[in-house]
């Protein structure tokens, strides 16, 4: 069998206790979760920016970029809540290439997972204690999440991920809001019908254990536009698709319909400079209609300090090394212009 065991790591229980999230950060995350929570339950009617780099390769810039979304967040809190993308896993289409600080804690290096565990629980703690704004992350692989679960106050899962079995039994047992992108071939079906698994309990095995959830009534929708047979990305964020996935929701039981718009990835064809104008559409379709935008409860966004990206070994401060992002100064005129619309 071609498979090594290189080293046993330590399990997430043990990591917890050599790293754990302080005191202060935890009452933080308390605080921001139960906010974050009733935009999905409709008891607030504040709009979610889900907003930060394409991959989080690097402490001091991720922190840096974090900390520039507080003054902000600060002049904008009553109509938006910012949640800071802080993604550590990078899901990749071949397997090549750089997998996320999780799996490459230095891009330029050979894989270490143990550092890399290590470095990604500094560096979402670190963001926590000096901002005070808790993140998103991806789940891309299940067995791992318990290792980030303590501090995120938001899970996505991927439009790869969405169709599996393990990734839809272990989002039932999570306790934030747990967004189910549609697959890349952008069929609304299959991602509703992740989000009917998530939103029940299960018995199942995991992580060597026979595990029972409850659960999770916050999963929900994000539409990130698809990729047709011939490989030509088809937006699905216009008016006529959020309609289509309100007549879906309706058509099923399901608790807290809700959606979240990714204005990157196959909605812009990567074009990361098309991100404004389709947060723009977005905010528009939820003036033309009060179900559309009880429906919409905020958009994701790929953004750094520079905008564009770069070949790993260039090293521009603050630039993606994987998809092309917003630089700041968009990213703050966006922020900004989305909190005059809601």
């Amino acid at each position: 069998m071609g498979l090594e065991f290189i080293q046993k790591l330590p399990t997430p229980e043990e990591t917890r206790k050599l790293y754990p999230v302080p005191s202060r950060v935890a009452k933080i995350k308390q605080e921001r979760d139960e906010e974050i929570k009733k935009v999905f339950t409709g008891e607030s009617d504040k709009f979610i920016v889900m907003i930060g780099p394409c991959s989080a390769d690097n402490e001091e810039a991720v922190c840096d970029y974090v900390r520039r979304l507080v003054p902000i967040q600060e002049k904008v809190r009553d109509k938006v809540i910012i949640i800071p993308r802080i993604y550590t896993n990078k899901p990749r289409t071949t397997g090549e290439g750089y997998k996320g600080i999780m799996h490459q804690p230095d891009p330029e290096k050979k894989p270490d997972p143990l550092a890399g565990i290590i470095a990604l629980r500094h560096m979402h703690i670190r963001a926590i204690e000096e901002t005070g704004l808790t993140a998103a992350d991806e789940m891309l692989y299940p067995e791992n999440l318990r290792y980030v679960m303590d501090f995120l106050s938001y899970i996505a899962i991927g439009a790869r991920s969405v169709e599996n079995q393990q990734h839809r039994l272990v989002a039932s047992g999570i306790d934030v809001p747990t967004g189910m992108k549609n697959p890349t071939s952008g069929d609304f079906t299959v991602m509703l019908n992740s989000v009917v698994a998530a939103q029940q309990g299960h018995s199942f095995i995991y992580r060597g254990y026979e595990v029972e959830t409850t659960g999770n009534d916050l999963t929900h929708t994000v539409l990130r536009g698809a990729v047709n047979k011939r490989g030509v990305s088809l937006p699905n964020y216009h008016y006529e698709d959020l309609q289509t996935l309100l007549e879906l929701y309706h058509a099923r039981d399901l608790k807290n319909p809700a959606c979240i718009v990714d204005s990157n990835h196959s909605n812009s064809n990567k074009q990361y400079k098309e991100q404004i104008r389709i947060v723009k559409e977005v905010l528009h379709s939820r003036t033309c209609s009060n179900d559309i935008r009880r429906l919409v409860k905020g958009v994701m966004i790929e953004s750094y300090i520079e905008e564009g990206c770069q070949g790993i070994h260039d090293h521009i401060y603050g630039k993606s090394i994987t998809d092309p992002c917003l630089g700041w100064g968009d990213s703050k005129r966006l922020l900004y212009e989305i909190a005059e619309r809601c």
